[in-house]
């Protein structure tokens, strides 16, 4: 008996298996859903596995076709989505072979058709090498330990110092040497000086204490200043996504001499302290220990910060609505948006870009 295939309506042709089915084969493709939201498929090749969505779903296995080395699987996703995610086969995480947009070695990203577009960030395959700032710092920290390597890259000539916490993943996932170069040529960004700031670690580091700020202040932006980069050391923009949001935010409230400018993308101001160790650390406070600090009144009239939260995090925007209020109303200069994104770096990318740029306005 002849089996009708799957994968025709999502406009891949040939016999699922074959030569000719692989040589077309090009997902993720998304056709729309009954009641709404996509349907979107995935092939994968070879033996047994599923696919490992960074937060927005829990894992899905693939079901094999008729024998064959296909496996597959539709995934109802809602409207507006972008989000990374990986296979899982054999116990080794794998990029998608099919789908040309990467994020490292061994992740991809997909985005619904209705997903808003995210200029300036080429995609990159997953065998692709990112390109790193030629300035090279290697910091011996007194207050936080350990030593850490910190790069530093001109954009349009250099200007004001943009702090990117989690440095890495934006060196090494994400290519923002590439798209702040990028948007900075069409206009959209000022010259500014990015410093990527790796994290060893984030709970400790990223929690509400000062030590990070302490040891930005006195020890790594005089280090930016010797590396002979072209840089405005006067203005300075903290970014930062989930704990590194939160972190910026404090250090805003805590440190205004030295941060004024914030672009924080899903913040977890959930946090408080212990909150980490709960079975449900989201399900404290409403605000957590940045709403209370906010609730004492603190004068931010000098502070200017963009929030931005993935308008599917559900759990996260109750924390996240309460602070932007907050924060507006001690006297801040306040910008809010939602991205088309679960908790996912990918995300998240469009509204640095932007929020860097309005900070500095």
């Amino acid at each position: 008996m002849h089996l009708v295939s799957p994968f025709a309506g999502f406009g891949l042709p040939g016999e699922p298996g074959t030569d000719e089915f692989w040589a077309a084969a090009r997902t993720p493709v998304s056709v729309p859903a009954e009641g709404g939201g996509w349907r979107t498929l995935f092939l994968w090749r070879g033996s047994e596995a599923l696919i490992d969505f960074e937060s927005w779903s829990q894992p899905v296995p693939l079901r094999r076709w008729a024998g064959t080395d296909c496996w597959y699987a539709e995934v109802r996703m809602p409207a507006r989505l972008r989000v990374t995610y990986r296979f899982i086969a054999g116990g080794a995480a794998c990029a998608d072979p099919f789908n040309p947009v990467g994020a490292g070695g061994d992740r991809s990203i997909a985005a619904t058709p209705d997903a808003p577009a995210q200029p300036h960030w080429p995609a990159v395959g997953a065998d692709d090498v990112l390109p790193l700032p030629r300035t090279r710092l290697r910091w011996a920290s007194e207050r936080l330990g350990g030593r850490r390597t910190v790069r530093v890259h001109p954009v349009g000539g250099g200007g004001p110092l943009v702090l990117l916490l989690d440095g890495d993943d934006w060196l090494h996932l994400h290519p923002a040497t590439t798209a702040f170069d990028s948007a900075a040529a069409c206009g959209e960004m000022p010259p500014v000086t990015l410093i990527f700031l790796p994290s060893k670690d984030r709970q400790a580091e990223f929690g509400c204490r000062p030590e990070l700020w302490e040891a930005v202040r006195d020890e790594l932006l005089p280090l930016v200043a010797e590396s002979g980069v072209p840089a405005d050391p006067a203005r300075l923009v903290v970014a930062g996504q989930s704990l590194g949001g939160l972190s910026a935010l404090y250090a805003a409230l805590e440190f205004p001499d030295l941060v004024s400018r914030v672009a924080c993308q899903s913040p977890s101001f959930w946090w408080a302290p212990g909150a980490e160790d709960r079975p449900d650390p989201l399900g404290g406070p409403v605000g957590g220990a940045v709403a209370a600090r906010l609730r004492s009144s603190p004068d931010l009239s000098g502070l200017r910060c963009a929030f931005d939260v993935g308008e599917h995090e559900t759990r996260m925007l109750p924390h996240c609505e309460l602070t932007e209020a907050l924060t507006e109303q001690a006297g801040a200069t306040v910008r809010v948006s939602r991205s088309a994104s679960d908790h996912d770096r990918s995300g998240w990318r469009h509204a640095l870009l932007r929020d860097v740029a309005w900070a500095l306005a």
